[in-house]
Protein backbone atom coordinates (compact mmCIF):
# COMPACT_ATOMS: atom_id res chain seq x y z
CA UNK A 1 0.00 0.00 0.00
CA UNK A 2 1.49 3.22 -0.87
CA UNK A 3 0.43 6.53 0.93
CA UNK A 4 -0.76 9.54 -1.11
CA UNK A 5 1.16 12.38 -1.61
CA UNK A 6 -1.96 14.19 -1.02
CA UNK A 7 -4.80 13.53 1.66
CA UNK A 8 -7.62 14.25 -1.02
CA UNK A 9 -10.71 12.63 0.83
CA UNK A 10 -9.85 15.62 3.51
CA UNK A 11 -9.57 17.97 0.70
CA UNK A 12 -12.56 17.47 -0.74
CA UNK A 13 -14.13 17.53 2.87
CA UNK A 14 -12.41 20.99 2.84
CA UNK A 15 -13.72 22.50 -0.47
CA UNK A 16 -17.38 21.35 0.79
CA UNK A 17 -16.62 22.83 4.09
CA UNK A 18 -15.68 25.89 2.77
CA UNK A 19 -12.19 25.43 3.72
CA UNK A 20 -8.84 26.19 2.64
CA UNK A 21 -7.44 23.08 1.17
CA UNK A 22 -4.16 24.12 0.64
CA UNK A 23 -3.81 24.37 4.70
CA UNK A 24 -4.45 20.55 4.66
CA UNK A 25 -1.90 19.85 1.81
CA UNK A 26 1.17 22.17 4.12
CA UNK A 27 0.09 20.02 7.30
CA UNK A 28 0.50 16.95 5.78
CA UNK A 29 4.16 17.60 3.96
CA UNK A 30 5.51 19.17 7.34
CA UNK A 31 3.84 15.50 9.05
CA UNK A 32 6.12 13.27 5.97
CA UNK A 33 9.35 15.52 6.27
CA UNK A 34 9.32 14.80 10.17
CA UNK A 35 9.07 11.52 9.14
CA UNK A 36 12.39 11.29 6.96
CA UNK A 37 14.39 13.19 9.05
CA UNK A 38 13.70 10.92 11.77
CA UNK A 39 14.45 7.86 9.46
CA UNK A 40 17.53 9.44 8.11
CA UNK A 41 18.59 10.69 12.14
CA UNK A 42 18.29 6.86 12.93
CA UNK A 43 20.53 5.70 10.57
CA UNK A 44 23.52 8.05 10.84
CA UNK A 45 23.75 7.53 14.73
CA UNK A 46 24.03 4.10 13.64
CA UNK A 47 26.75 4.56 11.10
CA UNK A 48 28.26 6.67 13.86
CA UNK A 49 28.11 3.82 16.28
CA UNK A 50 29.63 1.41 13.49
CA UNK A 51 32.66 3.58 13.10
CA UNK A 52 33.67 4.83 16.95
CA UNK A 53 33.67 0.56 17.71
CA UNK A 54 35.89 0.39 14.57
CA UNK A 55 38.56 3.25 15.92
CA UNK A 56 38.34 1.72 19.40
CA UNK A 57 39.00 -1.67 18.19
CA UNK A 58 41.78 -0.74 15.82
CA UNK A 59 43.48 1.67 18.60
CA UNK A 60 43.45 -1.20 21.09
CA UNK A 61 44.55 -3.87 18.52
CA UNK A 62 47.24 -1.20 18.41
CA UNK A 63 47.87 -0.42 22.22
CA UNK A 64 48.43 -4.40 22.91
CA UNK A 65 50.88 -5.12 20.36
CA UNK A 66 52.90 -1.83 21.28
CA UNK A 67 52.75 -3.53 25.03
CA UNK A 68 53.63 -6.74 24.01
CA UNK A 69 56.82 -5.44 21.83
CA UNK A 70 57.83 -3.41 25.03
CA UNK A 71 57.69 -6.33 27.42
CA UNK A 72 59.34 -8.65 25.06
CA UNK A 73 63.40 -9.23 25.29
CA UNK A 74 64.96 -6.80 22.27
CA UNK A 75 66.28 -9.22 19.81
CA UNK A 76 68.46 -8.50 16.44
CA UNK A 77 65.89 -8.51 13.14
CA UNK A 78 66.49 -11.58 10.77
CA UNK A 79 66.16 -11.96 7.34
CA UNK A 80 63.42 -14.14 6.45
CA UNK A 81 64.05 -16.29 2.94
CA UNK A 82 61.88 -19.08 1.57
CA UNK A 83 62.66 -22.47 1.99
CA UNK A 84 62.60 -25.43 4.89
CA UNK A 85 63.75 -24.29 8.54
CA UNK A 86 67.23 -25.98 9.66
CA UNK A 87 66.31 -28.19 12.67
CA UNK A 88 68.78 -28.12 14.74
CA UNK A 89 67.76 -30.52 17.56
CA UNK A 90 69.15 -34.34 18.09
CA UNK A 91 68.42 -36.27 20.49
CA UNK A 92 70.76 -37.57 22.81
CA UNK A 93 72.53 -41.12 22.54
CA UNK A 94 72.69 -43.27 25.76
CA UNK A 95 74.02 -46.50 26.84
CA UNK A 96 72.10 -49.26 28.31
CA UNK A 97 71.91 -47.45 31.89
CA UNK A 98 70.80 -44.06 30.52
CA UNK A 99 74.79 -42.62 31.14
CA UNK A 100 75.01 -40.00 28.05
CA UNK A 101 77.64 -41.28 24.63
CA UNK A 102 76.65 -38.47 22.48
CA UNK A 103 74.97 -34.88 23.53
CA UNK A 104 74.56 -31.36 22.20
CA UNK A 105 76.07 -28.19 22.97
CA UNK A 106 75.28 -24.79 22.36
CA UNK A 107 78.34 -22.50 20.59
CA UNK A 108 78.96 -19.67 18.05
CA UNK A 109 80.13 -19.46 15.00
CA UNK A 110 81.69 -16.85 13.49
CA UNK A 111 81.03 -15.05 10.69
CA UNK A 112 81.67 -10.99 9.33
CA UNK A 113 79.78 -8.34 7.12
CA UNK A 114 83.36 -6.87 5.46
CA UNK A 115 81.43 -3.95 4.46
CA UNK A 116 80.51 -2.20 8.05
CA UNK A 117 83.99 -3.57 9.05
CA UNK A 118 85.95 -0.45 10.73
CA UNK A 119 89.76 -1.94 10.25
CA UNK A 120 89.31 -5.28 7.83
CA UNK A 121 93.59 -5.44 7.75
CA UNK A 122 94.18 -5.09 11.63
CA UNK A 123 90.78 -7.00 12.64
CA UNK A 124 92.62 -10.01 10.11
CA UNK A 125 95.91 -9.69 12.08
CA UNK A 126 94.00 -10.02 15.42
CA UNK A 127 91.97 -13.08 14.24
CA UNK A 128 94.88 -15.00 12.95
CA UNK A 129 96.21 -14.55 16.54
CA UNK A 130 93.26 -16.31 18.18
CA UNK A 131 93.12 -18.70 15.25
CA UNK A 132 96.73 -19.84 14.24
CA UNK A 133 95.26 -21.69 11.60
CA UNK A 134 94.31 -18.66 9.94
CA UNK A 135 96.35 -16.85 7.10
CA UNK A 136 96.00 -13.56 7.87
CA UNK A 137 97.11 -12.27 4.69
CA UNK A 138 93.92 -14.62 2.67
CA UNK A 139 91.75 -13.02 5.21
CA UNK A 140 92.42 -9.37 4.60
CA UNK A 141 91.73 -10.21 1.02
CA UNK A 142 88.47 -11.74 1.99
CA UNK A 143 87.57 -8.33 4.07
CA UNK A 144 88.41 -6.18 1.33
CA UNK A 145 87.44 -7.72 -2.19
CA UNK A 146 83.79 -6.67 -2.12
CA UNK A 147 81.91 -9.37 -0.66
CA UNK A 148 78.92 -8.57 2.23
CA UNK A 149 79.44 -12.09 4.18
CA UNK A 150 82.27 -14.04 5.06
CA UNK A 151 82.17 -17.00 7.19
CA UNK A 152 85.41 -17.01 9.56
CA UNK A 153 84.98 -20.18 11.80
CA UNK A 154 82.24 -22.70 12.09
CA UNK A 155 82.71 -23.79 15.75
CA UNK A 156 84.06 -21.67 18.68
CA UNK A 157 85.03 -21.91 22.42
CA UNK A 158 83.94 -19.83 25.12
CA UNK A 159 87.49 -18.40 25.29
CA UNK A 160 88.04 -17.95 21.51
CA UNK A 161 84.65 -15.69 21.94
CA UNK A 162 85.29 -13.82 24.06
CA UNK A 163 88.90 -12.43 22.66
CA UNK A 164 87.04 -11.70 19.17
CA UNK A 165 84.78 -9.15 21.16
CA UNK A 166 87.62 -7.61 22.88
CA UNK A 167 88.73 -7.15 19.19
CA UNK A 168 85.85 -5.09 19.11
CA UNK A 169 85.18 -4.20 15.35
CA UNK A 170 80.99 -4.56 14.31
CA UNK A 171 81.75 -6.30 11.17
CA UNK A 172 82.61 -9.46 13.30
CA UNK A 173 78.94 -11.32 14.25
CA UNK A 174 78.06 -14.71 16.14
CA UNK A 175 75.56 -17.13 15.44
CA UNK A 176 74.61 -19.63 17.67
CA UNK A 177 73.87 -23.52 16.60
CA UNK A 178 74.60 -26.85 18.27
CA UNK A 179 77.47 -28.60 18.23
CA UNK A 180 77.50 -32.88 18.97
CA UNK A 181 79.94 -33.80 22.01
CA UNK A 182 81.16 -36.60 22.82
CA UNK A 183 81.69 -36.37 26.35
CA UNK A 184 83.56 -39.76 26.58
CA UNK A 185 86.34 -38.84 24.17
CA UNK A 186 87.65 -42.12 22.41
CA UNK A 187 85.17 -44.40 24.01
CA UNK A 188 82.99 -46.66 21.58
CA UNK A 189 84.42 -44.37 18.82
CA UNK A 190 83.38 -47.08 16.24
CA UNK A 191 80.01 -47.40 17.58
CA UNK A 192 79.22 -43.81 17.75
CA UNK A 193 80.90 -42.96 14.31
CA UNK A 194 80.49 -38.72 14.49
CA UNK A 195 78.43 -35.37 13.20
CA UNK A 196 78.67 -32.86 11.50
CA UNK A 197 77.14 -29.94 9.86
CA UNK A 198 74.61 -30.23 7.48
CA UNK A 199 72.95 -27.07 6.08
CA UNK A 200 74.18 -24.16 7.69
CA UNK A 201 72.53 -20.71 8.31
CA UNK A 202 73.83 -17.95 10.08
CA UNK A 203 71.70 -18.59 13.26
CA UNK A 204 71.50 -22.21 13.34
CA UNK A 205 73.16 -24.99 11.43
CA UNK A 206 72.14 -28.68 11.06
CA UNK A 207 73.87 -31.69 12.90
CA UNK A 208 73.86 -34.77 10.57
CA UNK A 209 75.31 -38.38 11.15
CA UNK A 210 78.64 -39.02 9.03
CA UNK A 211 79.35 -42.49 10.42
CA UNK A 212 78.73 -45.71 12.93
CA UNK A 213 75.07 -45.12 14.43
CA UNK A 214 74.61 -42.03 13.87
CA UNK A 215 74.52 -41.90 10.39
CA UNK A 216 72.78 -45.33 10.61
CA UNK A 217 69.76 -43.91 12.63
CA UNK A 218 69.87 -40.52 11.74
CA UNK A 219 66.29 -39.98 10.64
CA UNK A 220 65.42 -40.82 14.27
CA UNK A 221 67.66 -39.20 16.02
CA UNK A 222 66.57 -36.15 14.30
CA UNK A 223 63.03 -36.97 13.99
CA UNK A 224 60.74 -34.04 16.31
CA UNK A 225 57.85 -36.38 16.94
CA UNK A 226 59.86 -38.14 19.19
CA UNK A 227 60.57 -34.70 20.99
CA UNK A 228 64.36 -35.46 21.85
CA UNK A 229 63.81 -39.04 23.11
CA UNK A 230 67.09 -40.60 24.12
CA UNK A 231 68.43 -43.18 21.71
CA UNK A 232 69.52 -46.24 24.18
CA UNK A 233 71.94 -48.63 23.35
CA UNK A 234 72.81 -52.26 24.36
CA UNK A 235 76.40 -51.09 25.19
CA UNK A 236 77.34 -50.67 28.56
CA UNK A 237 79.93 -47.77 29.21
CA UNK A 238 81.52 -49.53 31.99
CA UNK A 239 82.02 -52.97 29.82
CA UNK A 240 82.79 -51.07 26.99
CA UNK A 241 86.10 -48.57 28.80
CA UNK A 242 87.09 -52.32 30.70
CA UNK A 243 86.88 -54.00 27.42
CA UNK A 244 89.05 -51.17 25.40
CA UNK A 245 91.89 -50.71 28.34
CA UNK A 246 92.78 -54.73 28.50
CA UNK A 247 92.55 -54.95 24.45
CA UNK A 248 94.80 -51.74 23.80
CA UNK A 249 97.40 -53.39 26.87
CA UNK A 250 96.95 -56.96 25.21
CA UNK A 251 97.77 -55.37 21.35
CA UNK A 252 100.61 -53.22 22.92
CA UNK A 253 102.31 -56.03 24.55
CA UNK A 254 101.73 -58.15 21.79
CA UNK A 255 103.24 -55.71 18.72
CA UNK A 256 100.30 -56.28 16.98
CA UNK A 257 99.27 -53.62 14.30
CA UNK A 258 95.15 -53.95 15.26
CA UNK A 259 92.54 -55.39 17.16
CA UNK A 260 88.97 -56.10 18.13
CA UNK A 261 86.40 -57.34 20.36
CA UNK A 262 83.02 -57.61 20.32
CA UNK A 263 81.13 -58.95 23.81
CA UNK A 264 77.59 -59.77 22.94
CA UNK A 265 74.73 -61.11 25.25
CA UNK A 266 73.99 -64.56 23.80
CA UNK A 267 70.47 -64.54 24.11
CA UNK A 268 69.04 -61.45 22.89
CA UNK A 269 72.01 -60.67 20.64
CA UNK A 270 72.80 -57.81 22.41
CA UNK A 271 76.18 -56.31 21.87
CA UNK A 272 77.21 -54.81 25.45
CA UNK A 273 81.07 -53.68 24.51
CA UNK A 274 82.54 -53.51 20.73
CA UNK A 275 85.75 -52.26 20.07
CA UNK A 276 88.06 -51.39 17.50
CA UNK A 277 91.98 -50.57 17.37
CA UNK A 278 93.66 -48.32 17.10
CA UNK A 279 90.68 -45.52 17.05
CA UNK A 280 90.14 -42.02 17.15
CA UNK A 281 87.99 -39.18 18.99
CA UNK A 282 84.86 -38.62 17.51
CA UNK A 283 85.07 -35.12 18.77
CA UNK A 284 87.39 -34.30 16.18
CA UNK A 285 87.29 -37.04 13.63
CA UNK A 286 90.50 -37.56 11.48
CA UNK A 287 90.23 -37.21 7.67
CA UNK A 288 89.95 -40.75 5.19
CA UNK A 289 93.30 -42.29 3.95
CA UNK A 290 94.91 -39.90 0.84
CA UNK A 291 97.09 -42.59 0.29
CA UNK A 292 94.76 -45.11 -2.52
CA UNK A 293 97.65 -48.21 -2.20
CA UNK A 294 97.45 -48.27 1.96
CA UNK A 295 95.49 -50.85 3.33
CA UNK A 296 92.02 -49.81 5.06
CA UNK A 297 92.73 -51.31 8.07
CA UNK A 298 95.81 -48.61 8.31
CA UNK A 299 92.83 -45.76 9.18
CA UNK A 300 91.81 -45.26 13.06
CA UNK A 301 88.40 -45.25 11.18
CA UNK A 302 88.32 -48.49 9.51
CA UNK A 303 85.73 -50.79 12.41
CA UNK A 304 87.70 -53.71 12.16
CA UNK A 305 84.97 -55.77 14.51
CA UNK A 306 82.32 -55.01 11.83
CA UNK A 307 84.51 -53.89 8.52
CA UNK A 308 87.13 -56.46 9.18
CA UNK A 309 86.71 -59.35 7.19
CA UNK A 310 89.06 -61.98 7.54
CA UNK A 311 89.92 -65.81 7.12
CA UNK A 312 89.10 -66.52 10.75
CA UNK A 313 90.86 -69.85 11.15
CA UNK A 314 90.24 -72.92 13.32
CA UNK A 315 87.32 -71.14 15.21
CA UNK A 316 85.10 -72.61 12.06
CA UNK A 317 85.95 -76.32 13.33
CA UNK A 318 82.81 -75.92 15.60
CA UNK A 319 80.51 -75.66 13.06
CA UNK A 320 81.69 -78.96 10.80
CA UNK A 321 81.35 -80.42 14.47
CA UNK A 322 78.04 -79.11 15.25
CA UNK A 323 76.38 -79.60 11.88
CA UNK A 324 77.57 -83.21 11.69
CA UNK A 325 76.30 -84.06 15.04
CA UNK A 326 72.40 -82.55 14.09
CA UNK A 327 72.89 -84.45 10.75
CA UNK A 328 73.26 -87.55 13.04
CA UNK A 329 76.70 -88.58 11.36
CA UNK A 330 78.83 -88.50 14.30
CA UNK A 331 78.80 -88.24 18.30
CA UNK A 332 80.84 -86.52 20.71
CA UNK A 333 82.73 -89.90 20.91
CA UNK A 334 83.14 -91.24 17.46
CA UNK A 335 86.58 -91.79 15.72
CA UNK A 336 87.50 -90.14 12.21
CA UNK A 337 90.85 -90.72 10.77
CA UNK A 338 93.05 -87.91 11.67
CA UNK A 339 96.16 -89.70 9.63
CA UNK A 340 98.27 -86.37 8.94
CA UNK A 341 98.88 -85.48 6.08
CA UNK A 342 96.20 -85.74 3.86
CA UNK A 343 96.10 -86.22 0.37
CA UNK A 344 92.91 -84.79 -1.55
CA UNK A 345 93.78 -84.55 -4.77
CA UNK A 346 97.15 -82.19 -5.90
CA UNK A 347 95.93 -81.01 -2.68
CA UNK A 348 98.27 -81.47 1.03
CA UNK A 349 96.16 -80.81 4.30
CA UNK A 350 98.70 -80.76 7.26
CA UNK A 351 98.56 -79.68 11.12
CA UNK A 352 100.47 -77.08 12.66
CA UNK A 353 103.70 -77.69 12.73
CA UNK A 354 103.44 -80.76 11.00
CA UNK A 355 102.25 -83.13 13.79
CA UNK A 356 100.05 -86.34 13.42
CA UNK A 357 97.28 -86.59 15.98
CA UNK A 358 96.15 -89.97 14.12
CA UNK A 359 95.39 -92.42 13.69
CA UNK A 360 92.15 -91.64 14.72
CA UNK A 361 91.01 -88.68 16.92
CA UNK A 362 87.18 -88.53 18.79
CA UNK A 363 85.22 -86.10 17.41
CA UNK A 364 85.63 -84.32 20.66
CA UNK A 365 89.84 -84.68 20.26
CA UNK A 366 89.44 -83.48 16.87
CA UNK A 367 88.40 -79.83 18.21
CA UNK A 368 90.37 -79.95 21.22
CA UNK A 369 93.83 -80.64 19.51
CA UNK A 370 92.10 -78.93 16.67
CA UNK A 371 92.77 -81.40 14.12
CA UNK A 372 92.68 -79.92 10.20
CA UNK A 373 92.87 -83.63 9.45
CA UNK A 374 89.85 -84.39 11.36
CA UNK A 375 87.34 -81.89 10.65
CA UNK A 376 88.32 -82.05 6.84
CA UNK A 377 87.03 -85.90 7.27
CA UNK A 378 84.06 -84.28 9.09
CA UNK A 379 83.18 -81.79 6.78
CA UNK A 380 83.75 -84.68 3.41
CA UNK A 381 80.81 -86.52 5.45
CA UNK A 382 78.77 -83.59 5.13
CA UNK A 383 78.81 -82.65 1.78
CA UNK A 384 79.10 -79.31 -0.25
CA UNK A 385 75.52 -78.26 -0.62
CA UNK A 386 74.91 -79.09 3.19
CA UNK A 387 77.92 -77.41 4.59
CA UNK A 388 76.87 -74.31 2.46
CA UNK A 389 73.44 -74.05 4.12
CA UNK A 390 74.04 -74.29 7.06
CA UNK A 391 76.97 -71.47 6.90
CA UNK A 392 74.06 -69.58 5.55
CA UNK A 393 71.99 -70.39 8.16
CA UNK A 394 74.20 -69.11 10.65
CA UNK A 395 74.67 -65.86 8.53
CA UNK A 396 78.09 -66.24 6.38
CA UNK A 397 76.63 -65.52 3.35
CA UNK A 398 74.87 -61.83 4.31
CA UNK A 399 76.31 -58.40 6.00
CA UNK A 400 75.39 -58.42 9.89
CA UNK A 401 71.91 -56.51 10.01
CA UNK A 402 73.84 -54.13 13.03
CA UNK A 403 72.95 -51.10 13.26
CA UNK A 404 75.89 -49.32 11.67
CA UNK A 405 76.55 -47.76 7.96
CA UNK A 406 79.29 -49.46 8.08
CA UNK A 407 77.68 -52.68 8.56
CA UNK A 408 76.05 -53.32 5.09
CA UNK A 409 79.21 -52.95 2.94
CA UNK A 410 80.90 -55.78 5.42
CA UNK A 411 79.74 -58.97 2.91
CA UNK A 412 81.38 -62.03 3.67
CA UNK A 413 84.10 -63.31 0.70
CA UNK A 414 82.83 -66.41 -0.42
CA UNK A 415 84.55 -69.00 -3.17
CA UNK A 416 82.60 -68.67 -6.42
CA UNK A 417 82.73 -72.69 -6.96
CA UNK A 418 81.88 -74.59 -3.82
CA UNK A 419 84.21 -77.61 -4.97
CA UNK A 420 85.05 -80.44 -2.60
CA UNK A 421 88.65 -78.79 -1.60
CA UNK A 422 86.45 -75.54 -0.50
CA UNK A 423 84.56 -77.69 1.41
CA UNK A 424 87.46 -79.20 3.36
CA UNK A 425 89.39 -75.65 3.72
CA UNK A 426 86.04 -73.68 4.41
CA UNK A 427 85.74 -76.33 7.88
CA UNK A 428 88.80 -75.21 9.12
CA UNK A 429 88.13 -71.24 8.31
CA UNK A 430 90.50 -70.91 5.23
CA UNK A 431 88.94 -69.98 1.83
CA UNK A 432 86.44 -67.89 3.11
CA UNK A 433 86.47 -64.72 5.03
CA UNK A 434 83.80 -63.20 7.18
CA UNK A 435 84.23 -60.31 10.24
CA UNK A 436 84.24 -61.03 13.98
CA UNK A 437 80.76 -59.99 14.23
CA UNK A 438 79.90 -62.65 12.17
CA UNK A 439 81.48 -65.12 14.04
CA UNK A 440 79.76 -63.71 17.60
CA UNK A 441 76.63 -64.18 16.30
CA UNK A 442 77.61 -67.97 15.22
CA UNK A 443 78.79 -68.57 18.46
CA UNK A 444 75.65 -66.98 20.53
CA UNK A 445 73.24 -69.47 18.12
CA UNK A 446 75.63 -72.37 20.06
CA UNK A 447 75.62 -70.50 23.13
CA UNK A 448 72.21 -69.78 23.83
CA UNK A 449 70.92 -73.49 22.37
CA UNK A 450 70.55 -73.57 18.78
CA UNK A 451 68.70 -70.39 18.09
CA UNK A 452 70.22 -67.89 15.63
CA UNK A 453 69.56 -64.12 16.75
CA UNK A 454 69.89 -60.82 15.11
CA UNK A 455 72.83 -59.21 16.91
CA UNK A 456 71.71 -55.19 17.79
CA UNK A 457 73.13 -52.37 19.35
CA UNK A 458 70.03 -51.24 20.35
CA UNK A 459 68.88 -52.12 23.97
CA UNK A 460 66.05 -54.62 23.80
CA UNK A 461 62.92 -54.94 26.04
CA UNK A 462 61.25 -57.94 25.98
CA UNK A 463 61.47 -61.99 24.95
CA UNK A 464 63.64 -61.99 21.56
CA UNK A 465 62.68 -64.61 19.23
CA UNK A 466 64.85 -66.02 16.47
CA UNK A 467 65.04 -69.34 13.82
CA UNK A 468 66.89 -72.74 15.60
CA UNK A 469 69.40 -73.97 13.48
CA UNK A 470 70.24 -76.99 15.87
CA UNK A 471 68.85 -79.17 18.59
CA UNK A 472 69.17 -78.24 22.11
CA UNK A 473 71.24 -81.29 22.60
CA UNK A 474 73.62 -80.70 19.93
CA UNK A 475 74.39 -76.95 21.06
CA UNK A 476 75.41 -78.68 24.76
CA UNK A 477 77.31 -81.06 23.47
CA UNK A 478 79.35 -78.24 20.94
CA UNK A 479 79.39 -76.22 24.28
CA UNK A 480 81.10 -79.39 26.57
CA UNK A 481 83.90 -79.61 23.11
CA UNK A 482 84.56 -75.89 23.53
CA UNK A 483 85.22 -76.28 26.91
CA UNK A 484 87.64 -79.17 26.19
CA UNK A 485 89.79 -77.20 24.30
CA UNK A 486 90.36 -74.55 27.49
CA UNK A 487 90.62 -77.34 30.07
CA UNK A 488 92.82 -79.50 27.77
CA UNK A 489 93.41 -77.99 24.50
CA UNK A 490 94.94 -74.92 22.61
CA UNK A 491 93.76 -72.73 24.47
CA UNK A 492 94.63 -73.58 27.99
CA UNK A 493 95.65 -69.85 28.54
CA UNK A 494 91.98 -68.62 28.60
CA UNK A 495 91.00 -70.89 32.08
CA UNK A 496 89.35 -67.80 34.10
CA UNK A 497 88.61 -69.83 37.72
CA UNK A 498 85.25 -69.66 38.43
CA UNK A 499 84.05 -68.50 35.00
CA UNK A 500 83.79 -72.13 33.13
CA UNK A 501 85.42 -70.20 30.15
CA UNK A 502 84.79 -72.45 26.69
CA UNK A 503 86.20 -71.32 22.97
CA UNK A 504 88.07 -72.38 19.90
CA UNK A 505 91.20 -71.10 18.86
CA UNK A 506 92.09 -69.54 15.21
CA UNK A 507 95.22 -68.85 13.71
CA UNK A 508 95.45 -68.10 9.94
CA UNK A 509 97.90 -66.58 7.60
CA UNK A 510 97.24 -63.35 6.72
CA UNK A 511 96.29 -62.95 2.63
CA UNK A 512 98.74 -60.88 0.61
CA UNK A 513 97.11 -57.99 -1.69
CA UNK A 514 98.75 -59.32 -4.49
CA UNK A 515 97.51 -63.11 -4.07
CA UNK A 516 98.84 -65.57 -1.67
CA UNK A 517 99.51 -65.60 2.02
CA UNK A 518 102.37 -63.88 4.40
CA UNK A 519 104.61 -66.36 6.07
CA UNK A 520 105.15 -64.11 8.96
CA UNK A 521 102.11 -62.16 9.38
CA UNK A 522 98.72 -63.62 11.00
CA UNK A 523 95.33 -62.86 12.08
CA UNK A 524 94.52 -64.15 16.04
CA UNK A 525 90.78 -65.23 17.04
CA UNK A 526 89.43 -66.58 20.14
CA UNK A 527 85.78 -66.89 20.11
CA UNK A 528 84.80 -67.78 23.65
CA UNK A 529 81.46 -68.84 25.82
CA UNK A 530 80.94 -68.25 29.18
CA UNK A 531 79.93 -69.95 31.21
CA UNK A 532 79.97 -73.02 30.07
CA UNK A 533 77.32 -74.91 32.40
CA UNK A 534 74.93 -72.07 31.69
CA UNK A 535 76.32 -70.22 28.65
CA UNK A 536 75.17 -66.12 28.62
CA UNK A 537 78.07 -64.58 27.03
CA UNK A 538 80.14 -64.90 23.93
CA UNK A 539 83.35 -62.63 23.24
CA UNK A 540 85.61 -62.67 20.26
CA UNK A 541 88.99 -61.21 20.07
CA UNK A 542 90.56 -60.54 17.20
CA UNK A 543 94.35 -59.40 16.52
CA UNK A 544 96.01 -58.39 13.36
CA UNK A 545 99.76 -59.32 12.98
CA UNK A 546 100.34 -60.22 16.75
CA UNK A 547 103.72 -61.68 17.79
CA UNK A 548 104.90 -62.87 21.31
CA UNK A 549 108.15 -62.39 21.97
CA UNK A 550 108.67 -62.86 25.83
CA UNK A 551 110.91 -65.97 24.86
CA UNK A 552 113.96 -66.26 22.59
CA UNK A 553 111.04 -67.80 19.75
CA UNK A 554 108.61 -65.63 18.68
CA UNK A 555 105.09 -67.23 19.21
CA UNK A 556 102.02 -65.87 16.79
CA UNK A 557 99.75 -68.86 17.33
CA UNK A 558 96.03 -67.59 18.91
CA UNK A 559 96.67 -69.38 22.08
CA UNK A 560 99.77 -67.47 22.85
CA UNK A 561 98.12 -63.95 22.11
CA UNK A 562 94.42 -64.05 21.47
CA UNK A 563 93.78 -66.10 24.15
CA UNK A 564 95.28 -64.50 27.07
CA UNK A 565 94.01 -61.08 26.45
CA UNK A 566 90.46 -62.39 26.58
CA UNK A 567 90.76 -64.34 29.57
CA UNK A 568 91.86 -61.18 30.85
CA UNK A 569 89.09 -59.61 29.40
CA UNK A 570 86.63 -62.06 31.26
CA UNK A 571 88.26 -62.08 34.67
CA UNK A 572 87.52 -57.97 34.52
CA UNK A 573 84.14 -58.13 33.46
CA UNK A 574 82.47 -60.96 34.78
CA UNK A 575 82.40 -59.30 37.69
CA UNK A 576 80.96 -56.28 35.99
CA UNK A 577 78.12 -58.07 34.46
CA UNK A 578 76.87 -59.67 38.11
CA UNK A 579 78.36 -63.40 36.93
CA UNK A 580 78.90 -64.86 40.56
CA UNK A 581 82.13 -67.31 40.38
CA UNK A 582 81.77 -71.06 40.29
CA UNK A 583 83.91 -72.54 43.04
CA UNK A 584 85.20 -75.83 41.92
CA UNK A 585 85.59 -78.14 45.38
CA UNK A 586 89.06 -78.82 45.99
CA UNK A 587 89.65 -83.08 45.61
CA UNK A 588 88.95 -85.20 48.65
CA UNK A 589 92.31 -86.47 48.49
CA UNK A 590 93.90 -82.95 48.59
CA UNK A 591 95.87 -81.38 51.40
CA UNK A 592 93.83 -78.10 53.34
CA UNK A 593 94.95 -76.25 55.57
CA UNK A 594 93.82 -76.28 59.06
CA UNK A 595 93.68 -74.62 62.54
CA UNK A 596 92.53 -75.14 66.12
Amino acid sequence: MRTPLRPLARVLQAREDGLNPDQIERENLRLRHEAMREKSRGRAEFRLLILCLSFILAFGAIGTRMGLMAAAVPTEPRARAPGAEIVAQRADITDRNGRILATNMTTHALYAHPKVMVDPKGTAKKLAEIFPDLDPAALERRFTDGRSFVWIKRVLSPEQMQLVHEIGDPGLLFGPREMRLYPNGTLAAHVLGGASFGAEGVHSAEVIGTAGIEKAMDARLRDPARGGEPLMLSIDLSLQATVEEVLGAGMAMLNAKGAAAILMDARTGEVLALASLPNFDPNNRPNPLADRNAEPGDSPLFNRAVQGVYELGSTFKIFAAAQAMELGLVTPETMVDANAPMVWGKHRIKEFENKNYGPLLSVTDVIAKSSNVGTSHIALMIGPLRQQAFLKSLGFFDPTPLELVEAPGARPLIPKRWTEIVTITTSYGHGMSASPMHLAAAYAAIANGGVMIKPTLLKREGPTTGVRVMSEKTAMESVKMLRRVVTEGTASLGEVPGYEVAGKTGTADKVKRTGGYYKDKVINTFAAVFPASNPQYVLVVTLDEPTDTTLSQPRRTAGWTAVPVAAEIIRRVAPLMGLRPKLEPAPADALTAASN
